[in-house]
């Protein structure tokens, strides 16, 4: 064994064995997101519009200091407080189970205030009349709803309270109350407020509502004091929390929750695992059937290549920890294409080997000169791939950053593995003359198919379809966009025993809330999803409400809630759309400065178009929604489709340096066709995984999967019919 084949195989063992020493055990060495173990996801907006603008900042970095206080009491780990632009601030908080009592701890603003109460009975009149005396407001007490005149001025705020207990009331019911212990200069001033005021009514005011207003009966010296206010004892340990860890400088604002609950979470595992199991042994399958040898050498980088990606994400989570790369749902879905993807440049591979060996090559010159002539377009198409998932992961969030992260993580590891592994397996076989062959099946034999006689009609034809799909989204209006993009809330939930559409529209109906959209699944009748535009609280806890009045017996359990604000959602589809736009004109600069010729670059992005277009139209027609994993989709088939239209490219280049007795026309066709194997064969190998995806990966990514499938036919279709042939159209315009 020569050095070079000694190092080629000592570098493939040793990237195997750290593959594997980052990835095991998986459950420790993988983070997994929070659509997969549960968890809350909250964008919350400091409410600073009325703070002064040297304030507005350090309001919203007290802000962070208190959420960070009260999340750490509620004992969550891995927690994560981010800001995110001016006003805004991202929490995460994984395995959160009790979605109602984490979003009152997180929101209460608790300023807890006490104002003296002016007890003058004609004043009060006057106030109950609408005549507010300047320099009072009034008030109703929570309890009694008395009517109190109160002086508009605090006599003392809570920034002095050091502790906050919850006690038990022993005079009467035994409710529970919260005993109050300040700091010293809290004492000193509550102390000189109950002095100077004996005789006086002190009201305690906690967010703008009155609690309890008690006689000062003689002067309070301790630095001690009790709020009453018929708490429950969850309301008095909320509350007790949030004064301890102190007020928020403003209210915030829920502009974005995703709460998805454990059993959600286990069942998107378990339909990952499963989709991928039965997509990995398709593709697999398949190989191993086609290309025999070779394609039992391609599933073992397609294995390692796997054991690659968790052994990455594993290697960047330890070395970077605060940088938490998660799979999430998304990203096992992107770990699904990566194995139709990675097959991508093996069936390349094995194309070439096969044409060298029958024009008469050696095996070992056939495989050296098929891995050679195969780089090239293996490395643009990828490059074009990590593009698009660059542009998700800038532009995405949450689930999207991990299949943004998972995909380029994938196709690396694919590259690696289809040019240096499977390579190195082929030398390994001949040195030891273990290989004195490579027999193949052959889809196409000799093709002489004219696929640019028709290109006008093919091209027209798309245009046509481009424009119908088009206007079908566009005439729907706000109704094409889900919740991501239009704003809304969506809320899941499992039932104990199976429900019908028309008993759940009955229930909301009753409520007001007929305008609703629910979605029954058949696979999961137990299942049922609920949208309605409005994205209040009210809505979930009238839903809630209802269920439980109307289905005792039938209950029912919160898989997931989703609420996105108006604002956010607009803000969410300019991203979306700016992604897209990038995206295009990434790979556009990119295989012009390729190919050097911007003709080729042109009619690639064209094609992409059309392929975009005809995805997202035809989803809107089948009656789904635009949301985030949507536009995950189409910037998946933008890069995945201009890979088969960079093949037939690089082909065309390679044609044209070889012979120059051929015009363009018969170039591209001679091309078109060499290629046409690989086209159908790469194309048929992503459709297997990607309707495993679709029938067994989950209701959640089942539009995702739907938009590929149309999206990948489509880029097999336009790669075909119009990328190459738009370039010759134009190259003949050019010499009139």
């Amino acid at each position: 064994m020569n050095k070079n084949l000694r190092i080629r195989t000592g570098m493939v063992l040793a990237v195997l064995a750290a593959s594997l020493f980052f990835a095991l055990p998986l459950e420790k060495r993988v983070n997994l997101g929070l659509d997969l173990k549960g968890g809350m996801h909250l964008v919350l907006r400091v409410e600073t519009e009325k703070l002064a603008e040297n304030a507005k900042s350090d309001a919203v970095i007290r802000a962070i200091e208190i959420l960070r206080n009260r999340i750490d009491s509620l004992g969550v780990g891995e927690t994560a407080i981010l800001r995110q632009g001016e006003d805004q601030i991202i929490v995460e908080l994984p395995g959160v189970k009790d979605r109602d009592r984490a979003l009152n701890m997180i929101g209460r603003v608790a300023q807890l205030e006490f104002f003296l109460v002016h007890d003058n009975s004609n004043l009060l009149q006057e106030a109950l009349s609408g005549k507010v005396p300047e320099g009072y407001l009034l008030k109703y007490t929570k309890e009694k709803k008395e009517p109190l005149l109160i002086h508009a001025a605090a006599a003392l705020k809570g920034e002095g309270i050091q502790d906050a207990r919850v006690d038990v009331n022993s005079s009467g019911f035994y409710e529970p109350k919260i005993s109050l212990t300040f700091n010293a200069k809290g004492t000193q001033e509550f102390a000189d407020i109950t002095r100077k005021h004996v005789g006086e009514r002190l009201a305690i005011v906690l967010d703008g509502e009155v609690l309890s207003a008690p006689n000062i009966n003689e002067p309070i010296l301790s630095g001690q004091a009790e709020i009453t206010g018929q708490f429950s004892f969850e309301e008095a340990s909320l509350l007790a929390l949030a004064l301890r860890s102190g007020s928020l400088p403003a209210p915030m604002k829920v502009e974005e929750e995703r709460t998805i609950g454990p059993l959600l979470g286990k069942d998107s595992i378990a339909a990952g695992i499963k989709a991928t199991v039965i997509g990995g042994v398709l593709v697999i399958g398949f190989m191993l059937l086609y290309y025999w040898m070779a394609g039992f050498i391609s599933d073992i980088a397609l294995v390692m290549n796997i054991i690659m990606i968790f052994g990455i994400m594993g290697f960047l989570n330890v070395m970077m920890p605060g940088a938490q790369f998660t799979l999430t749902l998304p990203g096992i879905a992107g770990i699904i294409l990566t194995l139709g993807m990675a097959v991508d440049a093996n069936v390349l591979i094995n194309e070439r080997i096969r044409e060298e060996i029958e024009n008469g090559r050696p095996l070992a010159a056939a495989i050296n000169n098929g891995y050679n002539r195969a780089f090239s377009a293996i490395f643009d198409s990828n490059i074009t791939t990590l593009i698009a998932a660059f542009m998700l992961f800038q532009f995405g969030s949450g689930p999207i950053k991990g299949f943004a992260v998972t995909l380029a993580i994938g196709i690396t590891a694919s590259m690696f593995t289809a040019l240096y592994v499977t390579r190195t397996i082929l030398l390994l076989l001949i040195h030891f003359r273990s290989l004195k062959s490579l027999p193949m099946m052959k889809l196409f034999s000799n093709t002489g198919i004219n696929f640019v006689r028709y290109s006008y009609v093919f091209m027209a034809m798309s245009a046509i379809l481009i424009a119908v799909t088009l206007f079908l989204f566009f005439q729907k209006g706000e109704k094409a966009y889900g919740i991501d993009f239009a704003g809304g809330q969506i809320q899941e939930y499992k039932f104990q025993n199976p429900v019908t559409s028309e008993q759940i529209r009955g229930i909301l109906k009753a409520t007001n809330m007929s305008d609703a959209v629910i979605q029954h699944f058949s696979q999961t009748p137990e299942n049922v999803m609920i949208r309605t535009a409005e994205e209040s609280e009210d809505v979930y806890k009238t839903v809630q409400n209802a269920f439980q009045e109307q289905m005792p017996d039938n209950q029912a359990e919160l898989l997931r809630i989703e609420k996105v604000g108006p604002v956010v959602g607009k803000h969410l589809r300019q991203r979306a759309v700016w992604a897209i736009v990038l995206a295009m004109a990434g790979i556009l600069v990119y295989v012009g400065f390729r190919f050097k010729h911007f003709d080729f670059a042109t009619a690639g992005v064209i094609a992409l178009i059309h392929d975009v277009a005809v995805a997202l139209g035809l989803l809107v027609l089948l009656g789904y929604q635009v949301d985030l994993l949507t536009v995950t989709a189409l910037l998946t088939i933008a890069g995945f489709s201009i890979n088969d239209t960079i093949v037939i490219y690089d082909r065309i280049r390679e044609n044209i340096a070889k012979s120059r007795k051929y015009d363009l026309a018969e170039v591209i066709n001679l091309s078109v066709n060499q290629t046409l194997s690989r086209t159908v064969l790469t194309s048929f190998t992503v459709l297997m995984v990607t309707t495993s995806l679709y029938f067994w990966g989950g209701e959640v990514l089942r539009s995702f999967a739907l938009c590929l499938l149309i999206g990948f036919i489509a880029g097999t279709y336009s790669t075909v019919f119009i990328a190459s042939p738009l370039v010759l159209a134009w190259q003949k315009k050019q010499k009139k």
